[in-house]
């Protein structure tokens, strides 16, 4: 299914905007990876100490253990329990024994008795294993404490994209902040001449950063899901979904604002998938959708 293209760049953007970072801290990620003759479309490398303030970095050499971690997607239409047995060997092989590894699993297909059961029967502590069915949105992992916690923050049974729009989240920053001003100059007009000072503009502006960010959600936030079959926009509150069967060409459009979009066509119109607003790819979305629309993504 074509619907696994899209997976690395879901999974990359996940890493990227720190999804995982309650797993460990990424800082470095490969493409197309080579451990044995098996290639990871993802593998991230990082640890456990912090990057944050001063402070917390101290606390963290000091307390943290210092292991190295390791994050690796594979994806395949289906994964046996004798492939998994063979990924397992080679990750072992490859990284120390101290080590942890988080093992991302994505197949199209159901999973099979044997290859769940051989995931739950893992017993090394320092392996997290979590298998996702894009097809039955099923998610098996392994029992152990890694593979509960990669569960937990990994989320992965659809081709899922969002980024944070600051444009948009400023447009709505200002639009709550606007308002408040008038409502600021409207009570000292009344009568009220203490309604302006700095402590209540101070005040407005950090109500305007929580409420303009609630604004944003509401309208301006977009999620893109994607799937073998369709898709579905979200943007705000407003969704357009729709069947690539329902479609009869594709072509990359750009907005006014210099946005970029895939613009799918059909006898009754055209809807546009705003990607550059969702981390994908533009090479990669355009060709893969192309051929769902021709039909060609089974």
């Amino acid at each position: 299914m074509l619907e696994l293209d899209f997976i690395t760049d879901a999974v990359e953007e996940q890493i990227i905007r720190g999804n995982l970072r309650w797993l460990a801290n990424f800082n470095e990620i490969h493409r197309n990876y080579n451990v044995g003759d098996t290639v990871f479309p993802i593998y991230a490398s990082g640890s456990l100490q912090e990057r944050g303030f001063f402070l917390s970095r101290i606390f963290s050499a000091l307390v943290t253990p210092k292991y190295k971690v390791h994050f690796l997607l594979y994806k395949s239409p289906s994964i046996d329990s004798k492939l998994f047995r063979k990924i397992m060997l080679s990750l072992k092989s490859k990284f120390g024994k101290d080590d942890w590894i988080f093992l991302s699993l994505v197949q199209s297909q159901p999973l099979t008795k044997e290859t769940k059961n051989a995931i739950a029967e893992i017993k090394d502590k320092n392996v997290g294993v979590a298998a996702f069915s894009l097809e039955t949105k099923e998610i098996v992992s392994s029992e152990n404490v890694l593979g509960k916690g990669l569960t937990k923050q990994f989320k992965l049974t659809e081709a899922k994209f969002e980024a944070f729009d600051l444009p948009n989240y400023l447009k709505s920053f200002t639009i709550v902040l606007f308002l408040g001003v008038l409502l600021l100059v409207f009570l000292t007009l009344s009568g009220f001449a203490q309604a302006i000072q700095p402590l209540t503009l101070l005040l407005l502006v950090a109500f305007s950063l929580i409420v303009g960010h609630k604004v944003y959600k509401t309208r301006y936030h977009t999620t893109l899901t994607l799937s073998g079959n369709g898709f579905k926009l979200q943007e705000g509150q407003k969704i357009t979904e729709g069947k690539w069967s329902d479609y009869t060409n594709v072509t990359v459009y750009i907005t006014p604002s210099h946005e970029t979009c895939i613009r799918l066509h059909s006898e009754k119109g055209k809807v546009d998938l705003p990607i550059s607003r969702t981390g994908i790819s533009r090479k990669e979305a355009y060709n893969t959708i192309l051929q769902l629309v021709k039909g060609k993504g089974k």
